[in-house]
């Protein structure tokens, strides 16, 4: 309960429990302004408390399912990547696997609003890695993101999302089927209770932890303005790898990275430069792999039975005769591309 306490960071908190304090009067006396209100409020009013309503949830959601989890810095499977930053989460809520954390790991990040090519790239990227055992980190956001995601799980490997919400919201509702797919064969993080809807300041601070968790950073895609600009700056300062892939002049979704390689980035442009780079954190890495084949999604049958009138994932397993595993495998390939995607009615086929 104490780490909910507004004001209160993690390191804050560790130095106070070195003090061992007697409980609540001790507390009281040493917390923060902010803080020593809040947890005088709980004592005294558990009512009208926030702080209430945080703890049922947390008895809630411990009770919820097999794959729900609480991690603080006291849990055997807390990553200990997050102790070097100067402000880590004092806990992070939970959800699927948590030998996810085990591999080491990559951070993806990238535009919303990615070309083709882009798309491609990141998928190339994350498959690359996800073959040599590494674990692709994002925020499940749309665009290279949720794509380097997608594309990580899909090859049989890993991926771990940090979320800017409660980790019980999927946020952006497109990525419904992508939030499931993490839960089930990767994990999801979050600093915020269950319920969290998603606010503008979560997602910066969000970053922090996603390039906290990684031992690179690899920007795919980034315009002048953009959030992957913010996790740059945040790898850096947290000690991180920064790879950049670069991109055409005439492309605004590249200048963010050319920026970014003028300041001193490193350049990649292939999986083995990348794994060659990270080598220093793991030893001696494989680096030798084959280019992978591009998609041949023109014969895709799916293609032909969609339009631009939304169609369900249901009606399209029935139309083409497909399991609903192969008919996800292709509508993936599918969106990779960028000839399909889902809508709130179901999927459609993009001019």
């Amino acid at each position: 309960m104490l780490t909910r306490l507004p004001g209160l960071g993690a390191l804050q908190l560790a130095r106070l429990r070195a003090q061992s304090p007697a409980w609540p009067e001790g507390w009281l006396a040493l917390l923060p302004g902010q803080a020593r209100q809040a947890l005088r409020l709980w004592l005294e009013h558990p009512a009208r408390s926030p702080l209430q309503a945080e703890l049922e949830a947390l008895e809630e959601w411990g009770d919820a399912a097999e794959d729900h989890h609480l991690l603080s810095p006291d849990h055997p499977a807390w990553p200990r990547l997050l102790d070097e930053l100067p402000d880590p989460p004092p806990l992070l809520w939970a959800r699927g696997e948590l030998a996810t954390l085990t591999p080491p790991r990559l951070a993806m990040v990238g535009s919303r609003r990615p070309t083709r090519d882009g798309l491609r790239s990141a998928a190339r990227f994350a498959e690359a890695m996800a073959a040599q055992g590494w674990c692709v980190v994002s925020g499940m956001a749309l665009g290279i993101d949720g794509g380097a995601q997608a594309a990580a799980l899909a090859a049989g490997g890993t991926s771990l999302a940090v979320l800017g919400t409660g980790i019980d919201v999927i946020y952006p509702r497109q990525h419904g089927a992508l939030y499931e797919r993490l839960r089930r064969d990767g994990l999801l993080l979050s600093e915020h209770p269950p319920g969290t809807p998603p606010h503008p300041g979560h997602f910066p601070r969000r970053n922090r932890i996603i390039t906290g968790l990684s031992r690179g950073v690899l920007v795919v895609e980034a315009a002048e303005r953009s959030g992957s600009l913010v996790s740059a700056r945040l790898a850096l300062e947290q000690g991180r790898d920064l790879f950049v892939l670069p991109g055409s002049l005439h492309n605004p979704q590249a200048r963010g990275c050319l920026q970014l390689l003028r300041q001193g980035a490193t350049l990649i442009t292939r999986p083995e430069e990348l794994l060659e780079e990270l080598g220093h954190w793991e030893g001696p890495l494989a680096v030798s792999m084959p280019e992978p084949e591009p998609a041949a999604a023109d014969d895709a049958p799916l293609l032909a039975l969609l339009s631009d009138v939304p169609t369900p994932l249901d009606a399209l397993v029935a139309l083409a005769g497909l399991s609903v595993a192969e008919c996800q495998r292709q509508l993936l390939a599918l969106e990779l591309e960028g000839r399909v995607t889902a809508t709130a009615g179901g999927w459609i086929r993009l001019p």
